[in-house]
């Protein structure tokens, strides 16, 4: 089991690696298009076991990559364990995600993209 992040962008990453890896058939690699037709921001909160408590649509234009990305997150099951980065009594993380797609709704989370 790998150390817990120290950062939340150090999280973020590690999230965005289980993610992907869960999600294989939903997901795309290599440069980003030059023009995205989706991007969907989600709130995610985890508790302290990583389980993913809550996801919810921060900003979207498109209804179908918003249920991609939501479905994605709670097909990804447990997430890695926030340890060190729960805020007060409350044992639990939120953070957002950007996930961002091509014409195929394949994502590719903005944690780990390169440049477009």
């Amino acid at each position: 089991m790998p150390p817990p992040s120290r950062t939340l962008d150090a999280y973020k990453v590690e999230v965005a690696h289980h993610v992907m890896r869960q999600n294989l058939d939903q997901t795309f690699s290599g440069r980003l298009p030059p023009m995205l037709p989706a991007i969907v921001v989600l709130n995610i909160t985890v508790r302290d076991d990583g389980e993913v408590e809550d996801v919810e649509v921060q900003r979207s234009r498109n209804d179908n990559a918003s249920r991609v990305a939501v479905a994605s997150m709670r097909r990804s099951g447990k997430l890695p364990k926030p340890a060190n980065l729960l805020a007060g009594s409350t044992r639990r993380l939120t953070f957002s995600e950007t996930f961002l797609f091509d014409h195929q709704y394949r994502f590719q989370l903005r944690s780990l993209a390169g440049p477009q």
